[in-house]
């Protein structure tokens, strides 16, 4: 029995104006045991996969199931199945963690010995023990992602759903969200994960999935796509992105990544010198050049057209241009 199958998944949002298809026929399954990633660029359709999987939203068209259950006909049976943390949480900021872990037993049905013991478990398994009887609004991010963790594991789920949850987070705190994970795969959960780092979905995953503008773009081990990429990637930085395509124009097969070219030949760093030469003739200008094994980024590029890594950079700076405007409206007032 697979622990999660959707087969042709549908989704369509409909207003008065008109219909958008934010997931087109996704279809995959997962292995119990297993720590499955769902990769893709924003709007590619991986939130509302999950909502779907989790109950949290109507399928369009298609079927799905957790466990052997149907996911819209047995809703309330698969929900005693799973876990859920999404990345837009509601967590009580006026509570404790203590407080929260408690509540939320009692409302899946233990009893308040069974409550008070199941919250120091998860107290201790996610790390907030010493800060449990702080209020929650006192918690750095990083603190508030771990209990959002062990909120969504009072029930013991069999497969836990986890829609990026170390956005946004400094190294350290992402590095105790993955060891959290990685303990509770090795404990038999299946985990089904999104994210947008790939050295998250390197590091983690058994298997991938690339989900772009409602469809799979790829799917398979992190190696097995790496390999797809064939040979070596040449990456050639200029220093005027006009000059990328027009050196784009001069190599067969090569992808532009803003001012970086990339080029997938075998035995890379022989063809650097052959490359240069034609730079070199055509009067363009190059700053840097390496030659590397695929990354997941060089796969995301092949199957999406774009850089994940570049995506990351940009939404970074847009957030912390949001940060300062917020705070000049502050500061206005």
């Amino acid at each position: 029995m697979k622990a999660v199958e959707a087969n042709n998944l549908h989704k369509t949002f409909t207003s008065k104006k008109e219909s958008v298809e934010a997931v087109k026929g996704v279809s995959f399954s997962v292995e119990q045991g297993e720590v499955f990633s769902i990769l893709g660029p924003n709007g590619a359709g991986k939130s509302t996969t999950i909502l779907m999987l989790t109950t949290l939203l109507g399928i369009s068209k298609g079927t799905a199931s957790i466990m052997g259950l149907d996911v819209e006909k047995q809703d309330k049976e698969v929900r005693t199945k799973i876990g859920v943390a999404l990345q837009d949480t509601g967590i009580d900021l006026l509570l404790t963690a203590r407080e929260l872990l408690y509540t939320t037993g009692r409302l899946w049905g233990l009893n308040k010995q069974e409550s008070n013991l199941r919250t120091e478990e998860l107290l201790q398994l996610v790390g907030l023990t010493e800060s449990a009887d702080r209020r929650v609004k006192t918690y750095s991010g990083g603190m508030k992602r771990r209990l959002d963790l062990g909120l969504s594991l009072v029930n013991e789920p069999e497969v836990l759903f986890l829609d990026e949850p170390t956005t946004g987070l400094d190294p350290a705190s992402r590095r105790v969200i993955w060891d959290e994970i990685k303990r509770l795969n090795n404990n038999g959960v299946t985990v089904i994960l999104t994210t947008q780092y790939l050295e998250e979905a390197d590091e983690l995953s058994d298997r991938l999935l690339i989900i772009d503008k409602g469809v799979v773009a790829t799917e398979g081990t992190s190696d097995e796509l790496k390999a797809s990429v064939g040979g070596d990637v040449v990456t050639f930085d200029f220093e005027k992105e006009e000059n990328v395509e027009v050196a784009k124009r001069l190599i067969d097969n090569a992808k532009v990544n803003q001012k970086q070219l990339r080029i997938t030949v075998e035995n890379g760093a022989e063809h650097i010198p052959i490359f240069m030469k034609t730079f070199t003739e055509n009067k363009l200008n190059v700053k840097s050049v390496s030659a590397n094994k695929p990354t997941l980024d060089d796969v995301f590029l092949k199957v999406t057209g774009f850089s994940m890594e570049n995506d990351n950079q940009s939404e970074k700076k847009q957030s912390k241009k949001s940060n300062y405007e917020k705070r000049g409206r502050r500061i206005r007032r």
